[in-house]
C-alpha cells in the first residue's frame, strides 16, 4: 500500500532513502517523509504532502545522518496532509508503518488520558507515543512492548535518537524485506528500493521483528524468541526498474508481454507427452487424479485472470472449478473439502486479503498451490507449492503482462491436469502449438497500437462504457471494464452479452458505447444477435474479436478456442491506456488505487 525504506550505514542516509521513496512511488501515495538520527544524537524529520521530489527539495542542506527511515503515504485515516504524513514521532522516536491499527482509538483514548497530545488524525501515531513510553533500555525490546498491545496490520521501522546506528522493523500482514550490504543494512516494503544497492535479501515473517545495525541483523519474535533467517538473491536486474524510453510504466509493460509469455513458457512445454512441467506444483499424477474440484481466489484483475483460469481447467481436464474474490472468501466461513484444490493468485504475493485466505485454508487444512511473480513472497512460502510467473517486475498499478502471465500459467496447469485425467495427446498437441504461438501473436496486436489509440481518444469523449462477452469472452470483459475505469476514470461495467436483456439493454443509447468480445467460436451467432439489438437501439458496437473489419473493430489473431481469450484482452489494455493518456491521466499512478497490498 505504502511504500517504506530504511537505511543504516556508513553513507549518508538521505540520498538512499529519498531514491528509494522515489522507486517505491509506483504503489500509489498521498504525501512523503523522512527522519534520520544525525551524528550527533538528534533527530530530524522532514515530511510533506504531495511527491517524494517535492519533499526532497525543501530539506535543508544540512539534513544528514548515517541511520534513517522514509515512507511514502496512501491516506487510509486522516486526509493527505503535512500533519497525516509519515513518520510520526514522540520525543526521540521516529516510526513509519504501512497497515491499520485496528485498536487505534482504544490506545488513542488511553494515551490522551496519560497526557499524550497527538499531532495527527492517523491511528499510525500511536506507535512512536507507545515506543517512547516504554522503560526497556534497548529499542528491540521497547518495539516488542509496544506492537504486543496492537491489534492489527503493519510492517514498521523505528529510529531512535538515543540508539544511533540501530533500527528496528517489523511485520505483520504488511511485507518488509531486509537488504544486506557491505557494513551496511537496508530494509523496504519491496525490493525495488533495494536492487541498487544490494542484491541479497531477507523476508521477514508475520510476527517478526529484526534489529538492524551497519554490521549485521538479528530476527526475533515477539516473544523474543531468535528466528533463523537465509538469505536470498533477487533475480531482478536494477534496470527493471526503469521507464527505458517509455512514456509511463504501463505502456512498457504492455509491451514486454510477449517477452513475459515466452519467459512463462519456458523450460514447461513437453512436446513428447504434449503436456506442461510444472515442477512447483508438489503434486504427483495421483494426488492430480484425485483433485474433484478446483477453487481459484484473487483480487482485482487476480480474480479475472482466474475466471480465466477456472474455464481453461473445466475445458481441458474437465474438473469443475471456479473463481471467488479472495476478499470476499476470507470472511465467509467456507467450507474446505479434502479433494478441492485451492490456488491462490496474486502478482505481488503480498496482497493481504488473498494471503488471509490461504492462511485460513491452511488453518482448516486445505492444500494451496501459489500462483504469483514474487520470489520468496509471503504467498509463496505460505503454500503449499506453485508456479511462478516470470513476468518480471510490475511496476504501474494497473497489471498487464502479470494478468496475462497469469492466464498463460493457468493454461499451462489445465493442460497439465488434462492430461492426467483425459485429454488426449491430439488435444494436447493443439494446446501445446497453440501456447507457442501466442508471443507472435501478441506482437501482431500490439502493431495495431496506432490504430487502437485513435480509437481510444474517440471513445474517451464518452462519460460511460459497456463491455460484453459470453462464456469464455465473459471474463475478457470483465478485466477490460477494469482497465478502463481504473486508468482513465471512465465509468464502465462488464455484464455477460446473455444477461443483456435482463437489465442492462435499458441503458443502451447513442451516449453508451458498448465494447463486445466476439471471438470465432460456437457461439458467434448468439452474439451478432446481441450486436443487432444494440444497433437496433442506436448504441455505438465496438468489437473486439476474430475477423472483424471496420472503425469500430479491432482483429486479434485466432488461436485455439480455448487460448483467445488471452489474446482477446490485450487490445482492451491498450484501449484503455490510450484513453487515459488522452485524458491527460497520469496513468502509471491512477487515483485512490495502490499497488500490492490490500489491508481492510
Amino acid at each position: 500500500m505504502c511504500g517504506i525504506v530504511a537505511y543504516t550505514g556508513h553513507r549518508d542516509a538521505v540520498p538512499i532513502l529519498t531514491e528509494g521513496l522515489a522507486r517505491l512511488e509506483y504503489r500509489g501515495y498521498d504525501s512523503a517523509g523522512l527522519a534520520v538520527a544525525g551524528r550527533s544524537g538528534d533527530l530530524r524529520v522532514r515530511k510533506k504532502e504531495g511527491r517524494v521530489a517535492a519533499m526532497a527539495a525543501s530539506l535543508p542542506a544540512r539534513f544528514k545522518g548515517g541511520t534513517g527511515i522514509g515512507h511514502t503515504r496512501w491516506a487510509t485515516h486522516g486526509e493527505p496532509s503535512d500533519e497525516n504524513a509519515h513518520p510520526h514521532v514522540a520525543g526521540t522516536v521516529a516510526v513509519v508503518h504501512n497497515g491499520i491499527i485496528e485498536n487505534a482509538d482504544e490506545l488513542r483514548a488511553k494515551l490522551a488520558a496519560d497526557g499524550v497530545e497527538f499531532a495527527s488524525e492517523t491511528d499510525s501515531e500511536v506507535i512512536p507515543h507507545l515506543i517512547a513510553r516504554s522503560s526497556a533500555d534497548e529499542l528491540e525490546d521497547a518495539v516488542r512492548e509496544a506492537l504486543s498491545q496492537i491489534v492489527g496490520t503493519y510492517g514498521i521501522a523505528v529510529v531512535d535518537a538515543r540508539h544511533p546506528g540501530v533500527l528496528v522493523v517489523a511485520r505483520n500482514g504488511s511485507p518488509v524485506v531486509l537488504g544486506i550490504g557491505e557494513k551496511e543494512m537496508f530494509a523496504a516494503s519491496d525490493v525495488a528500493a533495494l536492487v541498487r544497492y544490494t542484491r541479497q535479501v531477507v523476508h521477514l515473517d508475520d510476527g517478526e521483528l529484526a534489529s538492524i545495525r551497519p554490521d549485521g541483523f538479528r530476527t526475533f519474535t515477539l516473544d523474543a524468541q531468535v528466528t533463523l533467517k537465509e538469505p536470498s538473491v533477487i533475480e531482478t536486474e536494477d534496470a527493471a526498474y526503469d521507464a527505458e524510453g517509455y512514456t509511463h510504466f504501463m505502456r512498457k509493460e504492455i509491451h514486454e508481454q510477449p517477452a513475459a509469455v515466452e519467459r512463462a513458457l519456458r523450460g514447461r512445454l513437453d512436446a513428447r507427452f504434449h503436456t506442461a512441467h510444472l515442477g512447483g506444483l508438489d503434486l504427483d499424477p495421483r494426488e492430480a487424479r484425485a483433485i474433484r474440484r478446483v477453487k481459484i481466489l484473487g483480487c482485482g484483475s487476480a480474480y479475472y485472470a482466474g475466471q480465466v483460469g477456472a474455464q481453461l481447467i473445466e475445458e481441458l481436464a474437465r474438473i469443475p472449478a471456479d473463481a471467488e474474490p479472495a476478499s470476499e472468501f476470507r470472511y465467509r466461513n467456507p467450507v474446505v473439502e479434502a479433494d478441492t484444490l485451492y490456488v491462490a493468485v496474486s502478482q505481488s504475493g503480498e496482497t493481504y486479503d488473498t494471503l488471509a485466505a490461504v492462511q485460513e485454508l491452511r488453518r482448516k487444512g486445505g492444500r494451496v498451490l501459489g500462483v504469483v511473480n514474487a520470489v520468496g513472497s509471503a504467498i509463496a512460502r505460505e503454500c503449499d507449492g506453485g508456479i511462478y510467473l516470470h513476468a518480471g517486475p510490475e511496476i504501474a498499478v494497473a497489471s498487464t503482462k502479470a494478468y496475462t502471465s497469469t492466464a498463460v500459467v493457468f493454461a499451462l496447469l489445465a493442460l497439465h491436469l488434462g492430461r492426467i485425467h483425459d485429454l488426449s495427446p491430439a488435444d494436447g498437441r493443439r494446446i501445446t502449438e497453440g501456447l507457442r504461438a501466442l508471443p507472435a501473436q501478441i506482437g501482431e496486436i500490439l502493431e495495431q497500437e496506432d490504430r487502437i489509440a485513435a480509437l481510444a481518444g474517440d471513445l474517451a469523449k464518452y462519460h460511460s462504457m459497456l463491455f460484453v462477452g459470453r462464456v469464455r469472452g465473459w471474463p475478457v470483459a470483465r478485466e477490460g471494464a477494469q482497465k478502463l475505469k481504473e486508468v482513465s476514470y471512465v465509468h464502465a461495467e462488464a455484464y455477460p452479452a446473455s444477461e443483456l436483456k435482463h437489465g442492462p439493454l435499458a441503458l443502451v443509447s447513442p451516449a453508451l458505447p458498448t465494447v463486445a468480445i466476439v471471438p470465432d467460436d460456437e457461439l458467434l451467432d448468439k452474439n451478432r444477435s446481441t450486436l443487432g439489438e444494440i444497433r437496433a437501439r442506436h448504441g455505438r458496437v465496438v468489437t473486439i474479436g476474430h475477423g472483424v473489419a471496420g472503425e469500430d473493430a479491432i482483429a486479434v489473431p485466432k488461436n485455439e478456442p480455448e487460448l483467445d481469450p488471452i489474446l482477446l484482452t490485450i487490445p482492451l489494455q491498450l484501449l484503455a491506456y490510450h484513453a487515459a493518456v488522452a485524458l491527460g491521466h497520469d496513468v502509471d499512478k491512477p487515483r485512490n488505487l495502490a499497488k500490492s497490498v490490500t489491508v481492510d
